[in-house]
């Protein structure tokens, strides 16, 4: 009885000293907003191995709180779990640590693909400098293929972009989706399928002259091109072969050659060969970021 009133008046008493107070001092100051005193609370709570996951989440959050985004950052790093790397990226994003950030979104998306974590690693990597429109058609495909593209924009873009680089099948598939989603029901939505099944009927039906010019000419991109063509029409097979033919040639864009082989595999379910392919892709910074991003997709 003695030792239940101790503890009930160092609780009431928020004596820092004994576990139950600790853990009141703790809770009346992160209620009060005292968020300082609240991250200096962690030394008592340490004290009286009362320390524990919810104690020190609620600590980041502290530092979140208090406007230290630098401190929020370092403790966040120290524990571990989504909630840690959600507050990780969030005060990197406050302190401009576009680095951290782009760490604790990849981790989160490795641990769970969620599509809110994909989202804002892929807003944080059209940053990075000197993205190109084929940089940014991709990354509008991981878009896709994460549950990302979700608006009239959003579709509208990805099948532009890839009518642009001459991928008409492909752009002809993301419309359907789109109107199959009730998200594409204006005229020029319709307008912009015609185009699209024009092109792709056209593509198709000059294929083999396409491909023979291909095979003549000494340099390897009409192939890269023809096999990235071939990706959108659902011949992933065709696509690896036209590709690896056109990496053995020499190449004006060497990383876009070998991130279209790296898509090809995964369109043919061959994820270790398609991370293979990805991770050669070191050079320029825009495309080596994308290949990565494409590499995150592949190992999901």
């Amino acid at each position: 009885i003695i030792n239940q009133f101790k503890n009930a008046l160092s609780i009431s008493s928020a004596d820092p000293n004994t576990p139950g107070g600790a853990k009141a001092k703790f809770a009346q100051d992160y209620n009060a907003g005292r968020y300082k005193d609240v991250i200096a609370d962690a030394e008592y709570l340490r004290k009286n191995n009362a320390l524990d996951a919810n104690a020190q989440l609620i600590i980041g959050q502290a530092y979140y709180k208090a406007g230290d985004y630098a401190g929020c950052v370092r403790y966040s790093k120290s524990i571990g779990g989504d909630t840690a790397l959600e507050r990780q990226a969030r005060c990197a994003y406050e302190t401009g640590d576009d680095a951290t950030q782009r760490s604790a979104l990849e981790a989160l998306v490795s641990r769970s693909g969620k599509p809110e974590y994909w989202k804002n690693l892929l807003k944080l990597s059209e940053r990075v400098r000197g993205m190109t429109d084929h940089n940014t058609l991709d990354i509008n495909r991981i878009r896709m293929m994460t549950g990302n593209i979700v608006t009239k924009d959003d579709y509208t873009l990805l099948a532009q972009l890839a009518l642009q680089l001459g991928n008409a099948a492909e752009a002809q598939s993301v419309i359907e989706k789109g109107m199959a989603a009730k998200v594409l029901t204006d005229d020029r939505s319709a307008r912009l399928l015609a185009l699209a099944k024009s092109q792709a009927a056209a593509n198709a039906a000059n294929e083999a002259k396409t491909q023979a010019a291909a095979n003549a000419d000494p340099q390897g991109d009409a192939l890269v091109k023809l096999g990235e063509d071939q990706i959108g029409r659902g011949n992933a097979k065709g696509a690896i072969a036209n590709i690896q033919a056109g990496l053995k040639k020499p190449l004006k864009d060497q990383a876009n050659g070998q991130t279209r082989l790296g898509q090809a595999y995964l369109a043919a379910g061959q994820k270790g060969d398609a991370v293979t392919a990805f991770s050669k892709v070191k050079t320029p910074e825009a495309s080596a970021t994308v290949a990565h991003l494409w590499t995150l997709v592949a190992r999901r």
